[in-house]
């Protein structure tokens, strides 16, 4: 097993234990058939900043409500952001992670769009360590179950303007966690939306903040009304280029066995998982592309069988298979339906790496406990 070795400010925080954990019998319940983010663990990670004195107060506490002023910024104006990893149990009882570093890169990038001071490495990493230590003891094991770490910060400061807060909260909560979509891996419908765009040029979309996400929402459900599970957006500029799903990077696989995705300009959130996935398929032999995608060449593709599989890809999903494609002017099954080889695969050998069944050559893997 391989791992990344990096400096991180893990042992800088304080834990104030809570004094009513779950007890043991319920926890175990609960861990049986997690629901995804929908019980959370005894604690959380938390850091403070204030202008002039920045980032400060590092600390792990007791999982509870946040007390909010009314005039708190981020309830007005939105200046906030998050990311999503997952803590692994491996077959030994260690804990690993995928990729932080890219994570904290990111998390960075999206502070500076949204105007908010940035966090270190160090932090990001010492905050997920010294959280998943504690509450080491939520970390599900079986197939297809993790400890999902949510990161996020937000504008705390009591004021009404247009302006970036002067004080900030970062915190890291963890939720044990099934598969993403009910039912397990199976291919999923999704809605093309011809309406409405989740981010433009020169926006947010690069950034992970909640603002693309309620864009999002509406788009969202109506593709529950037609018997879809999520959407997939076109670019608002020409609206006949694929972009992504409501919170997923999306793959096409041809028949000659190339593989094609949206590339990230500036609208697209660059994925942790999409990213590993194009030096997979790059391990693999396969033809990557990263290039626009037309919606017309897709439908094209899919109706005379030169596109065979189309997927999407996230880190609470990690690879969805996509069986079919439908919007207000058509309505195409992708292959067969069912799950197709090169997206088996590439889940099959992403997940292993993930739970340590196989070799991390690309040095992925950091350990947390």
């Amino acid at each position: 097993m391989s791992t990344v070795a990096s400096s991180t400010s893990a042992d800088l925080f304080e834990v104030h234990a809570t004094t009513s954990p779950v007890p043991d019998a319920q926890r175990a319940e609960l861990l049986a058939a997690p629901k995804f983010g929908t019980v959370f663990t005894d604690h959380m990670a938390r850091i403070s900043y204030t202008q002039g004195e920045g980032w400060h107060g590092r600390r792990v506490e007791p999982y509870g409500p946040l007390q909010l002023d009314p005039a708190t910024a981020v309830l007005h104006y939105g200046q906030e952001i998050f990311e999503g990893l997952k803590a692994y149990r491996h077959a030994d009882g260690s804990v690993w992670t995928f990729r932080p570093h890219a994570n904290a890169e990111r998390f960075a990038r999206s502070a500076e769009r949204l105007a908010l001071p940035q966090l270190s490495e160090a932090d990001f990493l010492g905050s997920i360590e010294a959280l998943v230590r504690t509450d080491a003891a939520w970390i599900p094991t079986g197939d297809e179950t993790s400890l999902y770490l949510r990161p996020f910060m937000y504008a705390s400061e009591s004021f009404l303007g247009v302006r970036p807060s002067l004080e900030v909260e970062y915190l890291v909560i963890a939720s044990p966690v099934g598969p993403y979509f009910s039912g397990g891996v199976k291919p999923v419908a999704i809605w093309v939306d011809q309406e409405y765009h989740r981010a433009g040029a020169g926006g947010t979309g690069a950034a992970k903040c909640g603002g693309n996400y309620a864009a999002s929402l509406l788009p969202q459900q109506n593709a529950y009304e037609q018997g879809c599970e999520q959407v997939c957006f076109l670019d608002a500029s020409t609206n006949t280029y694929l972009e992504e799903l409501g919170g997923m990077n999306v793959f096409v696989v041809r028949a000659d066995g190339s593989v094609a995705t949206p590339p990230v300009s500036g609208s697209i959130l660059e994925g942790v998982t999409r990213s590993s996935i194009l030096q997979l398929l790059t391990d693999a032999g396969h033809e990557v592309c990263e290039a626009p995608l037309a919606l017309a060449d897709l439908r094209a593709g899919l109706e005379d069988g030169s596109v065979t599989e189309v997927f999407a890809c996230g880190t609470a999903a990690v690879i969805t298979p996509i069986g079919r494609l439908k919007s207000t002017d058509f309505d195409l099954t992708v292959g067969d339906g069912e799950a197709g080889a090169v997206t088996t695969r590439t889940r099959a050998e992403l997940t292993d790496i993930q739970y340590g069944r196989a070799t991390d050559r690309h040095g992925w893997l950091h350990r947390l406990a």
